[in-house]
């Protein structure tokens, strides 16, 4: 065995050990706090797909879009025949098209109310909260408010927010952070979306 392999093979053999301590180490049992932020495309596509996963599993599995709810969702279509998945849409579609806070507030805080009965349903294993972090931006929930009914949610259940600019204080009290990073993005170049691909 040549030096390179001598020393590559002791590399490799010091990582798995890194890596067995700190599965050793892992001995927490509860449900996470997850967040997909940053501008990079994928955040609601990896939270869809832990959707999928959790669905495989026959969890029971919550999903509440604020904000792309009226767009096409090849996700949502394939699986919302699914008994576990309950998904909520906020009916007005994206906000900036409404142009109208009063009503863009009303549609946010009523299917805030179908994730709050998610948030509380001990059977619910996963609940994914989508684009929510606009709805704090734009004032139409209030921090303290999402925080407390993440919570006081029960102890077994993970929740997945999307969206860009999460809220600091939501990023705080997340056990993983994702912050997908744009370095090209097509649709920059002038291409359109494709169904199937992008939605």
């Amino acid at each position: 065995m040549s030096d390179r392999d001598t020393r590559h093979k002791a590399s490799m053999e010091k990582l798995k050990a890194r890596v067995d301590e700190k599965v050793a180490n892992a001995t927490e049992q509860r449900g996470l706090l997850l967040i997909n932020t940053g501008n990079g495309k994928g955040k609601t596509t990896a939270a869809w797909g832990t959707v999928t996963r959790a669905l495989g599993y026959g969890y029971k599995v919550g999903v509440v879009q604020f904000i792309k709810g009226l767009w096409e969702c090849g996700e949502r279509n394939r699986l919302e025949d699914d008994p576990h998945l309950s998904v909520a849409i906020m009916a007005t579609g994206f906000t900036w098209d409404t142009q109208n806070r009063e009503a863009d507030t009303a549609a946010c805080l009523e299917v805030w109310q179908e994730a709050q009965k998610m948030l509380a349903d001990p059977e619910t294993y996963l609940v994914v909260l989508d684009e929510l972090t606009y709805m704090l931006k734009f004032g139409y929930l209030d921090i303290a408010t999402v925080k407390q009914a993440l919570l006081d949610r029960p102890q077994e259940q993970t929740v997945i927010i999307t969206g860009r600019n999460a809220h600091r204080e939501l990023v705080a009290m997340a056990d993983t952070v994702t912050d997908m990073q744009e370095v090209r993005h097509a649709f920059n170049n002038g291409l359109q979306a494709r169904r199937g691909i992008d939605f």
